[in-house]
């Protein structure tokens, strides 16, 4: 059993990470829910969610429940302090779980390199500039963000009643020609369930916020062998193969 240790901001689309335990055999994902003030996606609330304060405030619940790493499952609650900000967040956060330690964004770039891709389309939630940090976060990363698009969306409560429908439009609408894989960022957003029909969609891999987040505290647990066919290229037995580098 490996147990990867999850810090989610408040309610929205937890219920991916349970379905995302029963489609990888031996995976425990324990949640430790943080406190995120206000709901909205704004920079300076984001900042203040990713408060180092803030996730230190879960990491002994996440130390009892045996975890192996942990992962701190929010995209723009780290991307808003920039490349380096967020390097001081992760360091800070693996100090006060003395874990290995991530986060949503850093996820992204990690399951994009193991993809073998450069070239990425955005698919946003946020407003226009919220996207552009996780577009400047993207390039600091090395990857060359073809189209970015903006949905504008102000709360993850929102986002949490958004179903099928809506995700698969907003993946399909982000794509771009030139782009290698279309990026979800937000873990507000239900897509775990529709990760099969969105990569048929766009006939190109996938990433998801909650997906990448699982997988990124997968490859700091040096997990071998999680795949399943139903999580996406990214969780296909290459892919899953990429945990072990």
């Amino acid at each position: 059993m490996t147990t990867v240790g999850l810090l989610y901001p408040g309610h929205a689309a937890e219920e991916d990470f349970p379905r995302m335990e029963s489609l990888l055999n031996g995976l425990n994902l324990p949640i430790v829910r943080t406190d995120i003030g206000e709901d909205a996606h704004r920079v300076d609330v984001l900042q203040e969610m990713g408060a180092r304060e803030r996730l230190a405030a879960g990491v002994e619940e996440l130390r009892l429940s045996g975890a192996e790493s942990v992962v701190w499952a929010c995209t723009s609650g780290s991307f808003v302090y920039g490349w380096e900000g967020a390097h001081e967040q992760i360091r800070a956060l693996a100090a006060a779980a003395g874990l290995p330690a991530s986060s949503t964004a850093f996820a992204f770039a990690h399951a994009a390199g193991a993809l073998g891709v450069r070239r990425v389309a955005v698919a946003a939630t946020y407003p226009p500039d919220v996207t552009e940090l996780f577009v400047r976060f993207l390039r600091d990363a090395g990857l060359d963000v073809v189209a970015a698009r903006s949905s504008s969306v102000v709360t993850a409560a929102e986002l949490a009643r958004w179903g099928r429908e809506h995700v698969l439009q907003l993946a399909a609408t982000g794509d771009h020609p030139e782009a290698e894989a279309v990026l979800l960022p937000d873990t507000a957003l239900h897509t775990v369930a529709y990760l099969p029909e969105l990569e048929a969609t766009v006939g190109k891999p996938v990433l998801t916020g909650n997906q990448v987040t699982v997988w990124e505290g997968l490859r700091l647990a040096e997990r071998r062998g999680a795949w399943s066919e139903e999580l996406g290229r990214l969780f296909a037995r290459q892919g899953a193969e990429a945990l072990t580098e």
